[in-house]
């Protein structure tokens, strides 16, 4: 879709010999184009809600709403939480928050956390696809179900238990012991619990008395800085606390390799090329708002008026 976009924002361009933007900056307009429509996502969705609150939306293909939500959780994810690492907070109950450096993308919202407790650890013995092979494990110290998720300790990789096939060996929806060494650490998790939020005001009132604060059962966090702390301390190990969150956009970016009659030409193959995340049905607003970037770098304000138009007119067709 990124080459259709480009190739319609230099088609307005160059209709009046507006001008000419660069892939560089191309890039950067697309990027922000991006990030303005996956927020719109959030605030349309509101407003779907409400007026289904107030009766006033359609069902079956009219119900914009579960439109909308079936795009939002398009970007869903759910992770286990790294442990801090720093001297301090080592061996504490504190885990990062999603980000490029903990999980690989940074979050826009939680949506909960999940957390397990530990039912078997050990070592995986046998380098075998998709499976956990443990041949000093008589018996799991508790029962293992589909559906827990299993941890390698020493990569961080994790799965989920599609099988149990005995004692000694489950099979995972993922081959997490790799590297050729297949004696790497795990951790089988089950009892999934949903932790509540709480304010750090509240959690400290919560601590306080026996009668109500956090248990196992009933876990808790509060959320600080780049990190989140849960309640109770015993829940120390990794993949014990994992987040259900929707993430941000990857950056788009329109790749080539060559010229042709001075102009670069579109090459997919790129490593570092990455196509819009967002439905398709949002071409045209991507090419409006990226038209209003391309008339201010540009100083054409009939351009910026142009892609402005066009996206006050679709807005109103949809209310």
């Amino acid at each position: 879709m990124i080459n259709s976009v480009r190739q319609t924002v230099l088609s307005v361009l160059n209709k009046n010999n507006y001008g000419y933007i660069t892939p560089a900056d191309f890039n950067l307009y697309a990027k922000q184009a991006q990030l303005e429509v996956f927020d719109q996502y959030m605030y349309d969705y509101n407003y779907q809600v409400n007026k289904e609150n107030a009766r006033q939306s359609g069902t079956d293909y009219a119900n914009i709403g579960r439109s909308l939500a079936e795009g939002i959780d398009t970007f869903s994810v759910t992770k286990p939480l790294k442990k801090t690492v720093n001297s301090v907070t080592a061996n504490l109950n504190n885990f990062y928050l999603p980000s490029v450096a903990s999980t690989g993308e940074d979050y826009y919202m939680i949506n909960k956390v999940l957390v397990y407790s530990s039912v078997a650890s050990g070592t995986n013995n046998v380098l075998n696809t998709k499976q956990l092979i443990d041949t000093s494990q008589p018996s799991w110290t508790a029962p293992v179900s589909v559906g827990d998720l299993v941890v390698n300790s020493t990569t961080e990789n994790f799965a989920y238990v599609t099988a149990v096939n005995g004692p000694q060996t489950l099979t995972l929806t993922d081959d997490i012991f790799t590297n050729g060494d297949p004696f790497q650490n795990y951790r089988v998790l089950s009892g999934v619990k949903v932790s509540d939020r709480i304010t750090h005001d509240k959690i400290t009132t919560l601590n306080a008395s026996l009668y109500t604060q956090p248990s196992t059962i009933f876990p808790a966090h509060s959320e600080a800085n780049d990190f989140l702390t849960i309640f109770p301390s015993t829940i120390t190990a990794y993949g014990q606390v994992v987040a259900q969150y929707i993430r941000y956009p990857k950056e788009p970016r329109w790749t080539y390799t060559t010229l042709a009659n001075a102009e670069p030409v579109f090459d997919s193959t790129q490593a570092d090329f990455q196509d819009f995340e967002v439905p398709a049905d949002d071409e045209y607003t991507l090419v409006q708002k990226i038209l209003g970037y391309a008339g201010m770098s540009i100083r054409e304000i009939e351009v910026v008026k142009f892609g402005q138009g066009k996206e006050q007119a679709e807005t109103l067709s949809e209310k």
